[in-house]
């Protein structure tokens, strides 16, 4: 098949973007023809054929208008057989809610009122066209939470959105890197080779719970516990934050990672005790790196995880809550984590992704 790809520009490593690079991959592998319709800021693509078109790089609004007709108006002149696009654009044949739903985003965030604001309201305007009035003739989500969700805030038929959970690089991120990388990386970040380490991966840190985190650590932790904050966000804001609570001097602040799978071979713990997350790859990554997961229901992330088996799922990201799990984590059980954590994702493979959406594509053609 030409399939018509269009998303913000991706690497292959790290971030978010991990989910849309490896199932690209697999397309590409798979003999189909993909071109990839981004802004000039994407790199090149090994097998694909990227088309960049220009975008303003200010305001906000004036950019993801111009880059949805842009792309719209790109994918339209190509001939595709289907159309994939990753972003809320005019017209798409599936679109793929990585994301989730704004209009649920800005209620978990308790910013209702920011839905008057000019972008939020074109996101917003643009979200309703997608899954309201079938500006995309499917719609794939990336956990069953968001299905539901989407289903219900926008009246989506049911039969029009498919569950495709993302795939994780299982050999990228594996146990054995504990051997390759623990001690090493620990020395780099000045933690103790016998110290407990909490590790935290994400951008937007409001959003992913760092705030209840902090508050958590402080009441499980021991003075020689560290905490390990990786990514983007407000960092003076945060720093505060953890010397207000006496524990400035237990938290490490490393910026993005780019070769994040190091630091789970670092970690004793993974926390992401989100107030909205549609589905993290961190918990994949950690999962397949054998490192126990703490998250909040409110993640989608949380399908995969269960309380004493391979992580802590906390019903809210409380501070009270994420303690007892990290109490709870903390106290390993005999065989360690490693064997039941890999063994609860080894289906999450990019092979098994491209293969739901190829069979959502044939039914799209037919």
């Amino acid at each position: 098949m030409k399939l018509g790809l269009i998303c913000r520009p991706f690497s292959f490593h790290g971030g978010v973007e991990t989910a849309t690079a490896g199932l690209l991959g697999e397309l590409i592998r798979s003999g189909h023809t993909v071109e990839l319709i981004s802004t000039r800021r994407q790199p090149d693509v090994p097998g694909a054929i990227v088309h960049r078109v220009p975008v303003p790089r200010h305001p906000s609004i004036l950019r993801l208008l111009w880059f949805g007709l842009a792309a719209s108006r790109t994918a339209a002149r190509r001939g595709y057989h289907v159309v994939q696009s990753h972003e809320r654009v005019l017209r798409q044949d599936v679109y793929r809610a990585g994301e989730g739903s704004h209009r649920a985003y800005l209620q978990a965030m308790g910013r209702g009122g920011a839905r008057f604001d000019p972008y939020h309201r074109l996101v917003l305007a643009l979200e309703r066209r997608i899954f309201e009035l079938r500006a995309a003739r499917h719609v794939v989500t990336i956990s069953s939470g968001d299905k539901t969700e989407i289903e219900r805030l926008y009246r989506t038929d049911p039969r029009r959105v498919t569950l495709v959970y993302n795939g994780v690089d299982l050999t990228r991120f594996h146990p054995d890197n504990r051997a390759r990388h623990r001690e090493r990386v620990r020395e780099e970040l000045g933690v103790a080779p016998d110290a407990w380490l909490v590790l935290f991966v994400g951008s937007g840190f409001e959003r992913k719970g760092l705030g209840p985190l902090l508050e958590g650590f402080e009441r499980a932790a021991n003075p020689t516990s560290r905490l390990v904050v990786a990514g983007k966000g407000d960092v003076p804001r945060y720093r505060k934050l953890a010397a207000r609570l006496g524990i400035d001097d237990q938290v490490i602040w490393t910026g993005p990672i780019r070769e994040v799978e190091r630091l789970y071979a670092a970690a004793d713990a993974v926390a992401l005790p989100a107030l909205y997350e549609p589905f993290g790859n961190v918990h994949l990554e950690a999962l397949a790196s054998g490192v126990p997961v703490l998250t909040s229901a409110r993640a989608g992330g949380a399908e995969v995880v269960r309380s004493g088996e391979n992580g802590w799922v906390v019903t809210e990201p409380d501070a009270m809550l994420i303690a007892e799990g990290l109490a709870a984590l903390r106290d390993a059980p005999p065989a360690g984590w490693a064997s039941a954590t890999r063994a609860s994702v080894e289906g999450f493979t990019y092979r098994a992704q491209a293969e739901a959406f190829e069979d959502l594509y044939r039914t799209l053609r037919t």
